[in-house]
């Protein structure tokens, strides 16, 4: 299973008509270079009653106002995702409800949004994507990483998470906004610094746009599900 989602301005359509996952995985799997796997794209736009929207209006993506409301966001998607959607999935697909057979990749927003659900439930995930998106403190400026602390501590015992974690994702465009590509590069070395392993793909000549991402897919795609045997 790859739970794989839209970006902050789009929503669950976004990867058939722009990305054209469909095309990419089918490829894929016809040339005999990815497994046989279920798509799932949900709506990320989860909120709880009376909250506010993520991104309010004039509030700039990093900033603390937008970083406030996405995170508020991000908690209710998280909930929605794990008791409501993955159970649903299971329950109405053939699918192999572990964790060594379950993926989750998402763009821009949605890859900070990845990391934090992801490692919170390492139970649940053992393939993790970030496409133009990766952790809080980088895409908002802050540069601030923490094995110890970060993502409550989830990479505190780099030796454990790399046995249990089958992949870690993580890609950007060469052309993307100075602020995006420098933290999701500084994402990329504090997570070698800590021993985490990680693959790190730079699609050359691309910006924050759907042929990054799509680039981003087409890559990997083949690296999911490939050593597991059931």
């Amino acid at each position: 299973m790859l739970y794989l989602q839209h970006g902050g301005g789009e929503d669950e359509t976004g990867w058939i008509r722009q990305g054209h996952a469909n095309l990419i995985l089918d490829n894929l799997i016809a040339a005999g270079k990815a497994k046989p796997m279920l798509i799932v794209m949900s709506s990320g736009y989860a909120k709880r009653t009376g909250a506010p929207e993520a991104g309010p209006a004039g509030a700039p993506m990093g900033s603390p106002a937008f970083m406030k409301t996405a995170q508020a966001q991000t908690a209710a998607f998280e909930d929605d995702l794990i008791q409501v959607v993955i159970p649903m999935i299971d329950s109405s697909y053939r699918t192999i409800p572990d964790r060594d057979h379950r993926a989750m990749a998402r763009l821009s927003m949605g890859g900070m949004q990845t990391y934090q659900i992801t490692t919170n439930h390492l139970d649940k995930f053992s393939y993790i994507g970030g496409f133009s998106g990766a952790g809080t403190g980088f895409v908002s400026g802050n540069n601030t990483f923490d094995p110890k602390t970060s993502f409550n501590g989830a990479f505190a015992d780099p030796a454990a998470f790399n046995k249990k974690v089958h992949l870690v994702w993580l890609g950007v465009g060469t052309a993307e906004p100075e602020r995006m590509h420098t933290g999701i590069v500084a994402f990329h070395e504090a997570l070698v610094k800590a021993g985490i392993d990680v693959k790190f793909y730079e699609s050359p000549g691309t910006a924050h746009e759907w042929q990054t991402w799509r680039r981003d897919l087409n890559l990997f795609g083949p690296l999911l599900f490939q050593n597991q045997v059931r």
